[in-house]
């Protein structure tokens, strides 16, 4: 994403609209590249960008307007490294006029690549006068800048730095999110409800009578929204969520799962079958999960759960289930052989609990090769 082409390509731009540069900052930074993990990239040619136009705030912004405009070769992930650097000179320059042309240019950038990680640099140095001119963007004809709004603002954005502002104060971002639940645009509208289940980390029950308003006033496609913005809450079988997307008790008749092996190797899969009767005499509207209970390094084992289907079950109707269950290796999980249990949740009850053991691969004890 980010390589030596980016960093002769940022060069190119800068030569087109500055006669006589030499960016020389910029041409050394290709070699050192290459160790580097994306974001270190980034603020690498962040940092000679900035070498190489070492004016004020205006002076650089005026480039980078200029380069916009004129420069064929400014496009791409380059983008990501001069948002940064607009941010980084508007706090440099510490004026309010500064910070504010910054949000303007960040969002006249995000279409070519988004601004949402230059953007918590602004949301962290005033929070309450970015977020009000964020609001305005809600508005905008760019569905980028409107996804802008509600993805830069997102309380735990990936990659991104935090924003104690907005942990400490979860509704300062419900008016963006309000004011774009009904986006014409999907791209907006996921945005939207991945900021929602953001909050539901720290606020579930505001998250809860937020998607309960929307769902009173809603748009073609709001309860999609609402049902992805909800689905932590779902998956942790938070009462107020399951009832808010009909998922309410209901008799059943669970049986297993049961597992095809009490054995599995780490990189195998573990196949597992299960069956759920309704007993009401009424449609039964089911979330059904299952919960993966993981060894830890020190014997203690800890829940993730899994989606399995949601399904409406007529009275008396039984739904059969097969799933098979990836232990293949990957880097955001370390196996731990020994013992580890499997479960069913249904409607936020768990059932059915069958243990197991996950034994070494030949490539390791913890199954890497």
């Amino acid at each position: 994403m980010i390589s030596a082409s980016t960093a002769r390509s940022l060069a190119t731009a800068v030569r087109t609209v500055v006669p006589g540069a030499r960016p020389a900052a910029l041409e050394a930074a290709e070699a050192g590249l290459a160790p580097l993990s994306v974001r270190e990239r980034s603020d690498l040619l962040r940092d000679a960008l900035m070498a190489d136009l070492p004016g004020d705030y205006a002076s650089f912004a005026a480039t980078v307007r200029a380069a916009l405009d004129r420069a064929p070769s400014f496009t791409g992930w380059l983008i990501w490294p001069v948002t940064s650097a607009v941010a980084a000179k508007a706090v440099e320059d510490g004026s309010d006029e500064a910070f504010d042309d910054a949000l303007a240019l960040l969002a006249d950038l995000t279409p070519l690549l988004s601004s949402e990680f230059a953007l918590r640099v602004l949301l962290n140095r005033d929070l309450d006068r970015a977020v009000a001119a964020i609001g305005d963007w809600t508005g905008s004809e760019s569905a980028a800048v409107r996804r802008l709004a509600s993805e830069g603002t997102r309380p735990f954005l990936p990659w991104a730095v935090r924003v104690p502002g907005i942990l400490a104060a979860p509704r300062s971002t419900l008016p963006i999110l309000d004011a774009l639940y009904r986006d014409e645009s999907e791209y907006v509208r996921r945005s939207v409800a991945n900021h929602l289940n953001d909050l539901s980390r720290r606020e579930p029950e505001l998250v809860v009578q937020t998607a309960a308003a929307w769902l009173a006033d809603p748009g073609e496609d709001t309860r999609r929204v609402v049902r992805h913005g909800l689905r932590t809450l779902v998956k942790q079988g938070h009462p107020g969520a399951l009832e808010l997307l009909g998922f309410t008790p209901a008799r059943l008749d669970v049986t297993g799962p049961v597992l095809a092996s009490d054995t599995v190797a780490i990189g195998d899969a573990l196949a597992f079958t299960a069956a759920v009767r309704n007993l009401e005499t009424r449609p039964a509207q089911l979330a059904i999960d299952y919960v993966v209970h993981h060894r830890k390094a020190n014997g203690s084992l800890t829940g993730k759960t899994f989606k399995l289907t949601t399904r409406t079950l007529g009275a008396g109707e039984t739904l059969d289930l097969a799933k098979e269950h990836s232990f293949r290796v990957i880097t955001t999980r370390r196996y731990h052989p020994g013992r580890h249990a499997l479960e069913l949740q249904i409607n936020g009850v768990r059932s059915g609990r069958a243990e197991f053991t996950l034994v070494p691969h030949d490539g390791g004890p913890d199954g890497r090769r």
